[in-house]
């Protein structure tokens, strides 16, 4: 598996891939999209964006950016692997990938903000299983019922 930053010959597999992901509703996917064109305009410092090839084929994408106003916090906004490929190692590597240039960005938190929802279960699994831990959470912040949670990792 290739780690490597965004192309422009991307986006468009990318957009594909983001509405195969089961849990993104139109609007995150939208969003989502939003932050790949930013991260692809020239000499742009928000956004980062890291993709995972197999065989040549986009399977997953991590997008990440230090957070205004802080030192050394970064967000992890986006990341999706391919349904195909999940437990595979994909979402490991590319924020694998990620903590390492954050570090070399001298980061030293990460921030995640994810759903409470049932269906972000295994998302939020997949974190603890990355060392990110609870930090807060914000009741019906999404909607009734669905909660903000705030995950973090520190370098």
């Amino acid at each position: 598996m290739e780690i490597r930053p965004l192309a422009s010959q991307d986006r468009e597999p990318l957009k594909e891939l983001l509405s195969r992901i089961e849990t993104f509703t139109p609007e995150e996917q939208v969003c989502a999209l939003e932050l790949i064109d930013a991260a692809l305009t020239p000499n742009h410092p928000d956004y980062q964006v890291r993709c995972a090839l197999r065989d040549g084929k986009v399977v997953g994408y991590v997008c990440y950016g230090p957070t205004p106003m802080t030192e050394g916090t970064f967000d992890l906004y986006w990341i999706a692997s391919d349904p195909l490929v999940r437990g595979q190692g994909v979402g490991a590597a590319l924020v694998s990938a990620m903590e390492g240039d954050i570090r070399r960005r001298k980061g030293r938190v990460i921030r995640v903000e994810t759903s409470a929802m049932e269906a972000y279960g295994p998302t939020r699994g997949f974190y603890s299983a990355m060392n990110y831990k609870e930090e807060s959470r914000f009741r019906d912040f999404y909607k009734p019922g669905d909660d903000l949670i705030t995950l973090a990792k520190r370098l």
